[in-house]
């Protein structure tokens, strides 16, 4: 089917914190260009609509874009381009199917699709090294908001007995389904709605700092420990107030403006 790729007109530093809120107005996928910030929508979608929804949740004016209609194969050939493999931490590898893993370490490989989430993001990247540091084997593990599954299954493959990934979007269901495949892992993959009450010993969710407020009494009492993510440093207290009645927060890591506020229950 077509799509569109948008193409926004931003200052740099402006762009991490709108690709995260074009994902949650219906973006399928963002990268940067020299041109600027690129999103893949829906053919049938309507750009300004997304585009204000986005600048709305920054509380900034819309900025001005431009479009263009892409097919499916273009779209693989553009997330190829922007993918690179990356080593994470201690023991992660990050990377896409096409490329070698760097021996030593645990590989995570991940075709992007429509549902993207490489690892580039300072986001994901805090998550994973959470992840690696935290995680000794045999845990529980809830990824809510998979997108590409990366969380997830970076999770099965650093020793979780059991992993659930659930997201909002079918198209990143279907695309934590298809890597769960390539890495040879079994996860629980659902949409949200269908998550049921379970207790877990880590809940890890990055996705931007509103839903994770909207998110707190469904994400904390599941929570033996809970990290969180997609929150600029300047949105991370009014987070962790959200979250104070059931786990003390604290901003664990910092990279590129983006915090990663983490709690245990006591």
């Amino acid at each position: 089917m077509p799509w569109l790729a948008l193409t926004v007109e931003l200052e740099g530093s402006a762009a991490e914190p709108f690709s995260d809120a074009l994902l949650e107005a219906g973006a399928h996928s963002v990268w940067i260009e020299a041109a600027g910030l690129c999103a893949l929508i829906d053919g049938d979608a309507e750009p300004a609509r997304i585009v204000a929804a986005a600048a709305g949740a920054l509380g900034i004016p819309a900025p001005a874009f431009s479009m263009a209609r892409v097919a499916d194969e273009d779209w693989v050939r553009k997330s190829q381009a922007h993918f690179a493999p990356l080593a994470v931490g201690q023991r992660l590898w990050v990377g896409a199917s096409w490329h070698r893993p760097e021996p030593g370490r645990v590989a995570v490989c991940i075709d992007p699709g429509l549902a993207f989430g490489t690892g580039s993001h300072p986001s994901t990247r805090l998550v994973l090294r959470f992840l690696e540091r935290e995680m000794s084997g045999g845990e529980r593990v809830l990824d809510y908001g998979c997108g590409s599954g990366i969380l997830a299954i970076a999770a099965a493959k650093l020793g979780a007995m059991h992993v659930d990934a659930v997201d909002v979007d079918p198209e990143a269901v279907a695309t934590t389904r298809r890597n769960a495949h390539l890495n040879g892992v079994r996860l629980h993959i659902a949409l949200a709605d269908a998550l049921a009450a379970a207790h877990y010993d880590i809940v890890v969710a990055n996705i931007l700092a509103q839903p994770l407020i909207v998110l707190a009494p469904l994400l904390a009492p599941r929570a033996a420990q809970l990290a969180l993510c997609g929150i600029l440093e300047t949105q991370a207290e009014e987070v962790m107030q959200a979250y104070a009645r059931w786990l003390p927060m604290r901003v664990a890591a910092r990279e590129e403006g983006w915090a990663l506020l983490t709690g245990r229950r006591t």
